[in-house]
């Protein structure tokens, strides 16, 4: 998940596969101002001819398995829980039967879409966990797309009235319709839950509904996988930054709290205030939280990476390498002197110095973030937040309007500032009070629905919180997730044991549902991930063992 962090589809101006990927994250690590990035990357796209949707991954699935997967189709209710509505939508759906074989009762996997178009999800059917898992036992691989996403779209625009029906308790009672009565075309054997064991997985956002559906539809959900499942929804969520702030690299991670500390004691007087904003390349951005924002873009790129390189992002170890050394500076030996050292301060034209790590910092800022602002527009067109306007168009291509609703309405995670007696790498001006507006300003008040002043996390967090559990609910963590916190994992619930009933595992230097990836060859996968790989078939197939079809009546 979560990633404000932001979830899935777009070429990212980072240059990131997996970040691009989990745009819709962007949102939930850069509040507001992730709206502004996702509308630049809109644009960037519309004027380049060259530019795509999908990312690194998507194009090797393309690359090799152009007409395999095709979408099929499943009719759904709009409102599960209302006699009174009638209304009807189609979600779309794909499957991989290569490794099924009638009468052996395999299982059917199910890989829940999450927050962002089911086809970002094809090359997990490939080779990702769903072909592992259905190779294994010989199982038909499904990837379900979730309501409003991608193309499993149920209404014609995206206003807060429209919205009322996008929550965790219609997209449960999606898949348990889907498990209940769906028929495969192609095959004549009836595979509809409880009749044959489904095994659900999903990862971030999806990895909270795989242990959802565990709890919820027990009957017919015979196991589930939950990766990186952010089990527990918060208001606020300046956690994720302390995981990334510990296992950067520790002189990154030192320069940067020096320099943000040191950025907003510059904010904070009217005379250097507008000379850090221009050294950054945005002197004309008014408001000092949107200038705030901004300075995170780096930091979400640690959830894009990935194991296999071609998916994963370089970036924020690149960002690193920036703000560490002093490539380029008079003083070769400035990488390792302290911080403010008189031979590392760098003159500004306004007599003003600072250290070498902000004005490397500014140069990443300006060439990978402002530089994508285009010259039509000005720097508070492209990343200024105040403007309500901005954000209130209902077309149904504002698709980052979906997970923004989610996490006002319940899931929460807005991205603030530490407590002020803990070390920080983002700026103190991130409060929930900047961090939610975007609340406010996206979703105006309708006829049926209104947004909650703050998001009812109360609705998730009654379903288990940190210690959901249930037999055959694997609980799979990468060890420097930022979403960790969150999950079952999380330093705030106790630890379990790892038994096959219940797996409870975490991945060595894993960072976001690194499970879900695979290589046509599991042998080519770096030892952790195939060790996982090969745990998650061990408790599947023991699980499988002692499943029996229901008694007819």
């Amino acid at each position: 998940m979560l990633t404000w962090l932001l979830t899935a589809g777009a070429l990212s101006i980072f240059g990131a596969a997996h970040a691009a990927q989990d745009s819709t994250r962007r949102l939930q690590i850069l509040g507001p101002q992730g709206v502004n990035l996702w509308k630049l990357e809109r644009l960037q796209e519309a004027r380049s001819a060259h530019a795509s949707s999908e990312d690194a991954s998507q194009f090797r699935f393309n690359a090799q398995k152009p007409e395999e997967f095709k979408p099929r189709w499943f009719e759904q209710p709009l409102d599960h829980f209302s006699k009174s509505n009638s209304q009807k939508w189609r979600q779309r759906y794909w499957v991989n039967t290569r490794h099924y074989k009638p009468g052996t009762h395999g299982p059917v996997i199910v890989l829940d879409g999450g927050e962002t178009s089911g086809e970002d999800r094809l090359p997990f059917l490939d080779t990702g966990i769903v072909e592992i898992l259905a190779k294994a036992t010989e199982g038909v691989g499904v990837v379900l797309e979730h309501r409003y996403y991608g193309k499993s779209l149920p209404v014609n625009n995206f206003t807060t009235d429209s919205l009322r029906w996008l929550n965790n308790e219609q997209a449960a009672a999606d898949s348990a319709n889907f498990m209940a009565t769906v028929k495969f075309d192609g095959i004549e054997e009836d595979l509809t839950a409880p009749g044959a064991p489904w095994i659900y997985y999903g990862g971030s956002y999806a990895g909270a509904r795989a242990a959802h559906m565990r709890v919820l539809y027990p009957d017919l959900v015979y196991g589930a996988i939950a990766s990186s499942a952010v089990t527990h929804a918060a208001i606020e969520n300046w956690q994720y930054m302390e995981i990334i702030r510990n296992a950067a690299d520790p002189k990154c991670s030192a320069r940067l709290q020096s320099a943000i500390m040191t950025i907003d004691r510059l904010l904070s007087h009217s005379s250097t205030e507008k000379t850090i904003k221009k050294l950054f390349g945005v002197p004309d951005l008014e408001h000092n939280d949107d200038f705030a924002s901004l300075l995170q873009a780096p930091l979400e790129a640690w959830q894009g990476k990935v194991w296999d390189p071609e998916v994963g992002s370089t970036q924020f170890d690149e960002f690193c390498k920036t703000l560490n050394d002093a490539w380029g500076f008079p003083v070769a030996s400035a990488s390792e002197l302290p911080y403010e050292h008189p031979d590392r301060l760098v003159p500004l034209a306004e007599g003003l110095a600072v250290d070498l790590s902000i004005f490397k910092y500014a140069s990443w800022i300006k060439e990978k973030i402002v530089s994508q602002c285009p010259a039509e527009f000005t720097h508070e067109e492209c990343f200024g937040t105040y403007n309500d306007s901005k954000f209130q168009d209902p077309n149904i291509d504002q698709d980052w309007r979906l997970w923004v609703f989610q996490v006002c309405t319940q899931w929460g995670y807005f991205s603030t500032a530490p407590p002020s007696y803990r070390p920080r790498i983002v700026s103190s001006l991130l409060t929930l009070e900047y961090a939610s507006k975007l609340c406010r300003q996206a979703f105006i008040p309708g006829q049926y629905f209104q947004v909650p002043n703050l998001p009812n996390v109360t609705a998730v967090n009654a379903l288990g919180d940190f210690d959901i559990a249930a037999d055959r609910l694997a609980i799979i963590d990468g060890e420097v997730d930022p979403w960790r916190p969150n999950t079952p994992h999380s330093e705030y619930t106790t630890e379990r044991a790892d038994t096959i009933l219940r797996p409870f595992k975490i991945i060595p230097n894993g960072v976001h549902h690194y499970d879900e990836y695979g290589l046509r060859d599991m042998s080519d996968e770096p030892q952790e991930i195939q060790q996982i790989h090969k745990e998650m078939i061990a408790f599947v197939l023991e699980w499988l063992k002692d499943w029996k079809a229901p008694q007819v009546a």
